[in-house]
């Protein structure tokens, strides 16, 4: 009887035990209801929302770029004590979108810490905005809502198309070679490379899944992929990735900061490649060497 008990006891704890770990954490379900969506939770206590310019139809060249290659518009908020947390991402702009999306950001105290290209030669041209804001999460998370209301920007979800044969083939080789495997989001292939070093602003750690791993994106073009992305480096880096990246044929496209107060400071640097996988990954692998990263 009294073994029956004990088990009985157990289960209950443990059942308890698993609804408070289902159970929503307040301050991220407020942020949720603002947008109508659930927010991903990521590594370092990150809470990520995505919002990929699918309205956009947008070419470089002859290949056309997917969202998720490099239209993806988002926003993370990483709790700092209370009700308030940091907010932090970078918006995908049309040029008269511009204007109205900076001045609400800034009417509702998120500041702007970046605007410039990330693409080059594009058609349509794209901006993109990059911001950063501390306080309620609510209420930042609202303006922020409010600023993409000034937008296009699609709100709600789409089911992602799903990779072909062929496209999983080339992403193998791609992380075959590379070293490094990566996810699919829908038809491209995102892979990211944290830095080995802590990241800081304002004396606040930034994980990794805040934006500050080097992003690796991919998409099949026929028997060719596309690549684009950014390497974030410190400065000693920044021409040793250059040279590594021109040699293998792929393109330097951008090189500024996203931050204001980071330390050790940070360059991000954006790239365009097209080529085989196999060609595009040694190109990526070798840049990938001259940076400080996690293994």
């Amino acid at each position: 009887m009294k073994r029956n008990t004990l088990t009985l006891v157990l289960a209950a704890l443990t059942a308890l035990s698993l609804q408070a770990q289902e159970a929503p954490d307040p301050l991220w379900k407020s942020v949720d209801g603002v947008f109508g969506v659930a927010g991903k939770d990521l590594p370092g206590g990150t809470h990520r929302f995505g919002w990929p310019r699918r309205d956009l139809h947008v070419q470089v060249g002859d290949v056309p770029v997917q969202p998720a290659l490099a239209l993806g518009s988002w926003g993370a908020f990483l709790k700092e004590g209370g009700d308030k947390a940091m907010a932090m991402g970078d918006l995908v702009l049309l040029e008269p979108e511009l204007t109205p999306v900076l001045t609400t950001l800034e009417a509702g105290g998120i500041e702007i810490s970046a605007i410039h290209n990330h693409l080059v030669g594009e058609s349509p041209h794209v901006i993109y905005l990059h911001f950063s804001g501390h306080g309620n999460a609510t209420a930042l998370a609202r303006t922020l809502k409010e600023a993409l209301g000034k937008t296009g920007t699609p709100m709600t979800p789409a089911p992602p198309a799903k990779a072909s044969p062929a496209d999983e083939q080339a992403f193998k080789t791609v992380q075959q070679v590379l070293g490094r495997n990566g996810t699919l989001a829908g038809t491209v292939l995102q892979i990211g490379v944290p830095r080995a070093e802590r990241i800081e602003e304002k004396g606040m750690e930034i994980p990794a899944s805040m934006g500050m791993a080097t992003a690796l994106n991919f998409e099949r073009v026929g028997d060719r992929v596309a690549t684009t992305g950014d390497f974030v480096l410190v400065a000693s880096e920044v021409n040793p990735v250059i040279r590594e990246l021109r040699a293998h044929g792929i393109a330097v496209t951008a090189l500024h900061s996203h931050m204001l107060e980071e330390t050790p400071r940070l360059f991000f640097m954006h790239f365009w490649g097209v080529d085989t996988p196999e060609k595009i990954a040694g190109g990526l692998k070798a840049a990938l060497a001259k940076v400080n990263t996690k293994p």
